[in-house]
């Protein structure tokens, strides 16, 4: 069974409630990582994001954090909080396809603030789902405030826990209630319940609150099997929320006109001709120095993080707006940090067709600095181009995989070098020894020669070039390093 498949066949459990409750803070210490970005600011989460609950020895579960649904008594989305308003209707929307997906519902509440009207009519419509429903009072710092602090809420009917999320207050008994409520609604899972666990906890830690502690699912670690993790990067506005809407084939994704709409880096998975994929929306990437508000901050540092952890990045860019300097800075980090990537001109559609050829050549010209790197053009309100992305970053992630022999590579060595020699530099011409693949993700390459500062760059970028086509490296990001030696490999310095 493929990871999204096995994904897909977890329980989910879907934290609701009305903006600022704290959710997101609760949801980053169930799953035991920082991934949800907080802040005191209502209004801060938008689309749902999702993680993996892992204990040793337990079934995993799939733990839905959602944006705060502001809802009238007639189950209509109303106006919120400042952060949430022009939103409020597609947070309410996704909220409640989370809840028809879901398995347990944890109705998230402020102990603080005690009962509200939103929480009461939040409280009557997931009633009315049938479903088991938890009332999880948050920001309770202590046994001896519960009582008090929860006294009002018996009146929603539900059954109750006291936590704190900020301060780790009694998360793992919230923890081993909602096991306890998954089953006893699936006790005809039986036998599941172990290959669950098996595949999804193996030698995971049960301890500690987990904070900044990263969950093996979120592309930390990346396999050569495991599912393949798609960043999508770029300015506000280019389309990265449009192009996973395409990708998924509905709006998993909040759209808007308005800049900045998507917040926290979203994981979106995906099962397409038997290949499995998670695409990782982000945040629009501004100029640092154009950026004052704290959020943005860290929804762009969330973004820039998230390239880190995906296998291959898709830097998208509005085509017609042309390539802007931000656009270029992008290009320059990614190809700096020898990140895989590939240059997705979308909106494409809106570009007059005679005039696209040109359009792709001035792209071309402009980034002729990493000219390795594929322009692709797509249209994410047309849905054209996306197969040819998939197959492009497939492509890219095996050839980031590649590992030379040996013997091929030093019988490559002596290929270039015999095909054009190294140019003589202050009256010496540099001697090379052997060749050697330091490491892969990226392929990294050592060339050893007798004095590395004799090496001139125009032939270290030859060198580069000949390799990326001796061994069918055409897009994926190469290191090519010199290091001075006194002689070939196994024969003594000295000789």
């Amino acid at each position: 069974m493929s990871a999204v498949n096995l994904a897909a066949s977890l329980p989910r459990v879907i934290l609701m409630g009305r903006p600022n409750v704290g959710k997101s803070t609760l949801f980053n210490r169930l799953i035991r990582s920082r991934r949800a970005i907080t802040h005191d600011r209502p209004g801060v989460t938008r689309d749902r994001m999702e993680g993996t609950v892992r204990g040793r020895g337990k079934v995993p579960f799939i733990l839905v954090d959602t944006g705060g649904v502001t809802m009238d008594g007639h189950e209509s989305a109303v106006e919120g909080p400042r952060g949430l308003r022009g939103f409020e209707e597609d947070i309410l929307r996704q909220a409640k396809e989370a809840v028809a997906e879901g398995a347990v519902i944890c109705l998230v509440v402020d102990g603080r603030d005690g009962l509200t009207p939103f929480d009461e009519h939040l409280a009557a419509h997931l009633r009315r789902t049938g479903k088991p429903v938890l009332l999880v009072v948050n920001k309770v710092d202590g046994m001896e405030r519960e009582d008090m602090m929860l006294a009002e809420f018996h009146a929603l009917g539900f059954p109750l826990m006291a936590v704190s999320a900020e301060h780790g207050h009694n998360v793992r008994g919230l923890e081993e209630e909602i096991r306890a409520l998954l089953s006893a609604r699936a006790p005809e899972d039986g036998g599941r319940e172990e290959e669950d666990d098996a595949a999804g906890s193996a030698g995971r830690p049960d301890e500690g609150t987990g904070d900044g502690a990263e969950d093996a699912g979120d592309g930390t670690e990346l396999p050569d099997g495991g599912p393949l993790r798609l960043c999508l990067l770029g300015r506000p506005n280019a389309g990265k929320s449009s192009l996973v809407n395409a990708f998924v084939g509905r709006e998993r994704m909040i759209v808007s006109d308005e800049a900045g709409t998507t917040r926290d880096s979203v994981d979106v998975p995906l099962e397409r001709k038997g290949r499995s994929y998670v695409f990782v929306d982000t945040a629009g990437v501004r100029r640092r120095s154009r950026i004052t508000d704290t959020v943005e901050r860290f929804s762009v540092n969330s973004s820039l993080k998230s390239t880190t952890k995906a296998h291959v990045t898709m830097l998208v860019i509005d085509a017609t707006g042309g390539l802007t300097a931000q656009d270029k800075r992008l290009v320059e980090l990614l190809d700096e940090r020898k990140t895989p990537f590939l240059i997705v001109l979308n909106k494409m559609d809106l570009v007059p067709v005679k005039a696209r050829a040109a359009l792709k050549r001035q792209f071309a010209e402009e980034l002729s600095f990493c000219s390795h790197v594929p322009i692709m053009p797509a249209s994410a309100r047309r849905a054209e181009g996306l197969a040819a992305l998939l197959e492009m970053a497939g492509r890219i992630r095996e050839e980031c995989a590649v590992r030379v022999p040996t013997g091929q590579l030093n019988r490559a060595m002596d290929e270039v070098l015999a095909r054009h020699q190294a140019p003589v530099v202050r009256r010496v011409r540099p001697k090379f020894f052997y060749l050697t693949q330091a490491e892969s993700r990226p392929p990294t390459f050592v060339f050893f020669v007798n004095d590395a500062e004799r090496v001139a760059d125009s032939y270290a970028r030859y060198l580069e070039k000949s390799l990326r086509g001796l061994f069918g490296i055409a897009h994926a990001p190469m290191r090519v390093r010199l290091r001075s030696s006194h002689g070939r490999k196994g024969e003594r310095k000295d000789e």
